[in-house]
């Protein structure tokens, strides 16, 4: 499996320090308690590895459709007044990221930058929908063809870290990488009203693979 590049630093750390630990529990130093500590650590080392996993995204033929930018669990589906990006209506669709999930970020569809924001705020709890508007945050604008996409990325009670790689003016592929969050958080994704949707509140969505909707023309 693929690792996110972010994340060598904690495994490599993690691993260093259960080493260190092992070897201390090989010399005959610190006992059960050591050992319990090494296992743990250990442990810690292995999941850190697996949560900054980075998997292929299986894309979709049809260049219309839109991929899922988050992996986890689809929350809130709504018609929302967005202004910062979309300059009007929009369907958000939030996706909630548990410490399980993929965190790595990609793009739902293939477009042009035009809009890059980031914004401090809180950590609440990321599947409460005030988190939307309070927590710490950052936008990203992509201009299609067939109308604008919004999709912000959203710190969590335990996420402290969000990392968004392209600048306005960057051309983006669907399926591109443009960032990840680390630990629990929250993924809102905003559409043009009269696009397609394909999918439903509960749906457990793979980031750059499931299908959450379809491009549709702007109506003349």
């Amino acid at each position: 499996m693929r690792l996110a590049g972010e994340g060598y630093p904690f495994a490599g750390a993690g691993l260093v320090i259960a080493g260190a630990c092992w070897t201390a529990v090989w010399m005959n130093l610190g006992g059960a308690v050591l050992e319990t500590g090494a296992w743990l650590l250990s442990g810690l080392a292995v999941f850190v590895l697996w949560f900054f996993r980075d998997p292929e995204p299986k894309l979709p033929a049809d260049e219309d459709l839109v991929v899922s930018p988050g992996q986890g669990k689809v929350v809130l589906i709504e018609d929302v007044e967005e202004g910062t990006f979309m300059a009007g209506p929009a369907r958000k669709i939030s996706i909630f990221l548990s410490v399980f999930d993929v965190h790595v970020q990609r793009a739902p569809v293939s477009g042009s930058v035009e809009h890059s924001v980031y914004k401090p705020g809180t950590y609440a709890v990321a599947w409460l929908e005030k988190a939307s508007d309070d927590n710490e945050q950052s936008s990203l604008g992509i201009a299609t063809q067939n109308g604008r996409v919004l999709v912000r990325q959203i710190a969590g009670l335990i996420a402290r870290r969000i990392i968004t790689d392209p600048s306005e003016g960057d051309a983006l592929e669907r399926g591109d990488r443009f960032g990840l969050i680390r630990f629990g958080s929250r993924v809102d994704l905003f559409l043009p009203t009269h696009w397609e949707l394909l999918c439903e509140v509960g749906d457990k969505v793979r980031v750059g693979t499931t299908v959450l909707a379809r491009q549709v023309p702007e109506p003349a």
